[in-house]
């Protein structure tokens, strides 16, 4: 079954909680024993209503407060397909954790409450999907039973929105607006007469009816070595395949691909998954792979094909996503995590820091704090094989750790 994931984003009390609460249950996800604590909850705390935010809110202190803090994952299906949600926080002070849950997300669902419209925050949600390169973005306008279902209030947001869409750069986004009321259950699952203005889908129906083309952001294959198999065994004594996940684009056999960093060429000679051969491996599949020839491929190598090759280079610049409490600083040295590789790193410059509130960027920086966005250049101690994250989001991206903590303290998008 297809999975789709989406990432949720929205200021502090815009709904997001209670939007997902309101997709698990009106799609029947929600267990017996989870759906009676709601119904306890709700009851102690005096509400004459369901406080479906208890669904998604696991920490005491988001349930004590009423806000998201950590990036919950919530599961659940339809029929036609499986649905994971980065449920993200709304904070400025948390908007690491927003990059975090929306990095590997195909969808992206934007809240904003009816009575504010679009705020700063909005902004800043809106710039981090832009730059993450999320491909179909949906502005869902909620609270619009206590702005009694005004159409009027709705066309107001949407052009306001549409302003802020003038200032992206990434254009390929499908942006599509969507009125709801998250607690009454008003066009997230089902269409209500509250809002018979309104004659497009419900959130769940836009999801349900997204294609694959319309979410992933294709590129050129890229097959990144993760193991050498070589079984010991009389059956298979010759038998020597690569294993690894295809990303970009698909590979079949007799493509002539290219083996980086060597460079040397083959041919692909089979393709198997566990025992079975198959003609072509499809982008995100998990495969293994022989060659026509016995070339030198080794873990951390990459198969590419001839003529669609990644650039090769010690050094580049990127956007930085700074995660950590101890700042980074021009001169710092860290491991870049790219793919299966790593590699020593040294920051070569900090060239600006870019506001996430479309509000410009501020040049002279010395050092990036924590939720900081900035450009910046890196020095390698080796070559690596990358694609810019706008032509490839995976061999686009890396992760930055601290040699010392070993903890990850940043997340990067090559330029």
């Amino acid at each position: 079954m297809e999975v789709l994931k989406i990432a949720t984003a929205g200021s502090v009390d815009d709904g997001k909680s209670t939007l997902i609460g309101r997709l698990l249950y009106d799609t029947k996800s929600l267990t017996t024993d989870k759906l009676e604590a709601i119904e306890k909850t709700s009851k102690q705390k005096g509400y004459d209503y369901l406080d479906f935010s208890l669904a998604t809110d696991g920490l005491v202190a988001e349930r004590e407060q009423g806000i998201t803090i950590d990036v919950a994952h919530i599961y659940f299906s339809t029929p036609n397909k499986s649905y994971i949600i980065a449920d993200t926080p709304g904070h400025v002070e948390y908007t690491r954790n927003m990059v975090t849950g929306a990095s590997t997300s195909q969808a992206a669902i934007i809240l904003i409450d009816a009575r504010k419209g679009v705020i700063e925050q909005t902004n800043r949600h809106f710039f981090i999907n832009n730059l993450l390169r999320i491909k179909d973005v949906i502005v869902a306008i909620n609270k619009m039973d206590l702005v009694d279902y005004s159409e009027e209030t709705y066309n107001s947001i949407k052009a306001d929105f549409e302003t802020l869409m003038e200032k992206r750069d990434y254009q390929d986004q499908n942006i599509t607006f969507i009125p709801v009321s998250a607690l009454k259950g008003d066009n997230v699952v089902h269409k209500t007469d509250n809002i018979s203005w309104y004659k497009g889908k419900t959130l769940l129906e836009h999801l349900e009816q997204l294609d694959k083309k319309d979410v992933f952001n294709t590129g050129t294959p890229r097959f990144p070595v993760q193991y050498v198999i070589r079984p010991k065994t009389e059956e298979f004594h010759d038998f020597r395949g690569f294993a690894g996940k295809v990303y970009g684009g698909q590979l079949s056999v007799g493509d002539e691909v290219v083996a980086l960093p060597s460079q040397t060429k083959s041919r692909i000679k089979e393709i198997y998954f566990y025992d079975k051969k198959y003609e072509t491996a499809s982008r995100r599949s998990s495969v293994t792979i022989t060659l026509e020839d016995e070339i030198n491929v080794s873990r951390g190598d990459m198969l590419v094909k001839v003529g669609d090759l990644p650039k090769i280079d010690k050094q580049f610049t990127a956007t930085i996503s700074w995660m950590d409490s101890k700042e980074l600083n021009a001169g710092g040295k860290y491991v870049i995590q790219h793919g299966v590789n790593k590699v020593l790193a040294k920051v070569d410059n900090i060239l600006h820091k870019i506001n996430p509130d479309y509000s410009g960027i501020e040049e002279e920086v010395d050092s990036l704090k924590i939720n900081d966005i900035a450009k910046v250049s890196f020095k390698l101690n080796k070559p690596i094989f990358f694609d810019a994250f706008k032509d490839h989001r995976t061999n686009g991206s890396f992760i930055l750790i601290d040699p010392q903590s070993n903890n990850t303290v940043g997340a990067g998008f090559i330029n």
